[in-house]
């Protein structure tokens, strides 16, 4: 494939300016949230948090056959793509040239902040479950899928925002914030997940429910499937509760951006549990007077997140163990 013969390429990588320029289009396109949250942070991790994104964002749009987001295409080669990302990563970790300036700038941000490699590829392994079609049966397989798409990266976010990575406790924290993440993506993106053919919620819940396969979002459905994506909703909101006691840790402007993320973030899982049965009329979207709301009052929190936040057993406690 294409990818692979640039995983092999001679061109030299990139000056670092250039991988963070790219990067920082990358979150523009990609994630004005996540765009917005970055800001609050100081420069170096700042333009860090843009490299790994982009490496994030480049993945997923391999996986998906898409360019930064979007509508989800069908894709015939998801193995191909799959081990394309692979030989890709796997060559950044080296630190040789890819040709391909997210997964150079990755290399680059993986090397600056000596995280594990072991994470690059638990993030790999949750591509690898859509790429086999796979669907969660349980809650607790939902959550490892949770943890592998996004808990993961709330680990690798926290030891770029300088956590020791033997700090168990608070890489519990910052996996508690990726899973409530991806609980308010999978309660928000039901529709869109459908019609890639798609389902993320557990065939248990389904089955509870009496909802046939594949008929979640026939419009007879819809009043049992807002029941469970209130499930979803209040799961989320626990997760981000639990992942808000970990901000002690962190720098005060590094505790900053988590807050404000979470609170932005946190209103699309809200908001999709407000609409009720008509979550999914129309895309759920934070507005911006909305984020900007959340920096100030992420601001206030900081000062008082010691207060505000004791200290309590992390959700994702023993989460990595079972997803193993």
């Amino acid at each position: 494939m294409q990818g692979m013969s640039r995983a092999m390429s001679d061109t030299p990588i990139p000056d670092r300016a250039a991988l963070v320029a790219h990067a920082r289009e990358s979150i523009a396109r990609g994630s004005k949230s996540f765009a917005m949250a970055s800001t609050l942070f100081d420069r170096v991790t700042r333009e860090r948090a843009w490299l790994l994104y982009a490496w994030c964002r480049k993945c997923d749009d391999i996986a998906d056959g898409q360019d930064h987001g979007g509508t989800m295409t069908s894709v015939s080669d998801a193995q191909a793509r799959l081990s394309e990302m692979r030989v890709l990563t796997d060559s950044a970790l080296r630190g040789d040239p890819t040709g391909d300036p997210a997964f150079d700038g990755f290399g680059v941000v993986m090397r600056e902040c000596a995280i594990p490699d072991h994470y690059a590829h638990d993030l790999i392994e949750g591509f690898a479950l859509d790429a086999r079609d796979w669907r969660p049966r349980s809650q607790d397989d939902m959550l490892r899928y949770c943890y592998h798409v996004a808990g993961v990266v709330g680990c690798m976010m926290a030891v770029l925002m300088g956590v020791d990575p033997d700090d168990r406790a608070t890489l519990d924290r910052a996996c508690d914030l990726g899973l409530a993440f991806q609980l308010a993506n999978i309660a928000r993106d039901i529709s869109e997940d459908e019609a890639a053919d798609r389902c993320y919620l557990p065939i248990e819940w389904l089955v509870e429910m009496d909802i046939p396969p594949g008929e979640h979002m026939k419009p007879w459905v819809r009043p049992r499937l807002t029941i469970l994506v209130r499930r979803l909703v209040d799961m989320a909101a626990a997760y981000e509760e639990s992942a808000r006691h970990g901000t002690g840790a962190l720098p005060p402007r590094a505790a900053w951006a988590v807050l404000a993320a979470a609170g932005i973030y946190g209103d699309i899982a809200r908001e999709v549990g407000r609409r009720g049965d008509h979550a999914w009329d129309h895309r759920v979207v934070t507005p911006k007077r909305e984020k900007l709301a959340w920096v100030a009052r992420a601001g206030f929190q900081v000062i008082a997140r010691a207060r505000r936040w004791p200290a309590i057993t992390p959700r994702s406690a023993n989460l990595w163990t079972r997803s193993t």
